[in-house]
């Protein structure tokens, strides 16, 4: 009798000759500069946690006091039961730290890409989306059964062209990016899509998933850093990076918001946040309120690393952001170079195919507010030990 599943054996083992098996390794302690990793002490180039939130006493506070007043779980989903007082206070206080018109708050900000482009976009209408956007973006596109149409990464001017060629066969349409693209750092080019979407009568969505708690002032995002604010129809956002917790949000314009409430399906259809998660992220809103000083330091320490690492003669691409990405390119070499970090005490992951294109494979390094500088000079200096062994540098 054949094995109806033999061929994910020969997949798996496909993917293990090519340097393209995903290894998870598995955390033992709460999240911060140094993690116990698989029993072993590391230091943690790996996190999205920008500002080191992630177990800050103040969140870890507020979700034991929810829990004590709330319980844990609402127990419905939003348009039947599980609409509770915290959520609605979130959302509030979310846009009011974005200064947009409303916010929308979701289980993740992989479903509210999923909710929000096909809420707004169907049949007969268009997608402008850049090449490199992130997996829920192009998903929620696919979803949303419109025409996808990508443009060159970051290059307003062909997308120009495009919109000039094409955007005349559409009802609607939607122009949508990354803020931050979370492989390369690097940053898309909003007031020039943004002004294009307003030339040629397209809604304007960006996805700031890494750029919240990073640009703008106190961590505002790129709409604000750019000084967009009321020009950009959608900003979808996360808790789960900078803010150090769960979940996901849409702020923008209040019509927009409105409208996800009654056909964003991920609303609709899934369980609220859990109550200790929402007060955590709460927490997290006010911290950023009260103070810059996180955002700030989380600068210093990507400006110090960045430079460092320029000098030891790594290449780190074209990132203007704390996302630090070391190109390997052979994807191999990529995953013996993660390995021997990790022998040396660095946990930096090996990114590779299909996260990013085949012969692109990298190190990358996810600096955050909670590294010391003694820290970045010990992860410093395993970088230069491997490098030199591997022959990088």
């Amino acid at each position: 009798m054949s094995d109806k599943l033999q061929w994910i054996d020969d997949a798996l083992a496909e993917l293990r000759e090519k340097g393209l098996y995903n290894t998870i390794r598995t955390i033992e302690s709460p999240q911060g500069a140094w993690l116990v990793v698989d029993g072993k002490r590391v230091l943690n180039f790996c996190s999205n946690n920008y500002l080191g939130l992630a177990n800050d006493p103040r969140l870890v506070q507020a979700a034991k006091e929810a829990i004590d007043k709330l319980g844990v779980g609402p127990a419905a989903v939003r348009t039947i039961a599980g609409t509770m007082s915290i959520h609605v206070e979130l959302e509030k206080r979310l846009a009011e730290f974005k200064e947009a018109e409303a916010a929308i708050q979701f289980q993740s900000g992989f479903t509210a890409n999923l909710g929000t482009i096909p809420a707004l976009v169907g049949r007969g209408d268009a997608i402008f989306s850049d090449e490199l956007n992130h997996a829920s973006i192009i998903d929620g596109s696919r979803l949303s059964r419109a025409q996808i149409v990508r443009y060159p990464h970051n290059d307003a001017r062909t997308l120009r062209t495009l919109l000039e060629e094409q955007r005349g066969q559409f009802n609607r349409a939607l122009i949508v990016t990354d803020g931050v693209f979370s492989m390369d750092g690097d940053i898309a080019p909003l007031p020039e899509l943004t002004r294009l979407a307003e030339e040629f009568d397209c809604m304007m969505m960006v996805d700031d998933a890494h750029g919240e708690g990073v640009l703008g002032h106190g961590g505002r995002g790129i709409v604000h850093h750019f000084d967009l604010q009321g020009r950009v129809d959608v900003e979808v956002g996360t808790m789960s990076k900078a803010f150090g917790v769960v979940g996901g949000y849409v702020a923008g314009n209040a019509k927009v918001v409105e409208w996800l409430r009654q056909r964003g399906r991920p609303f609709l259809f899934s369980s609220a946040t859990t109550v200790p998660d929402t007060a955590a992220c709460l927490a997290a809103v006010n911290i950023l309120e009260e103070s810059t000083e996180l955002v700030d330091r989380l600068w210093e320490n990507t400006h110090y690393f960045k430079d460092e690492m320029v000098k030891l003669g790594f290449d780190i691409g074209q990132s203007m952001t704390p996302i630090t990405p070391v190109m390997l390119g052979d994807e191999k070499l990529t995953q013996e170079f993660s390995r021997r970090l990790f022998e040396e005490g660095v946990f930096a992951t090996a990114i590779a195919y299909p996260t990013v294109p085949l012969g692109k494979a990298r190190i990358r390094v996810m600096i955050s507010a909670a590294h010391s500088r003694d820290d970045l000079d010990q992860g410093l200096a395993v970088f230069a030990k491997v490098g030199r062994e591997l022959g990088v540098i």
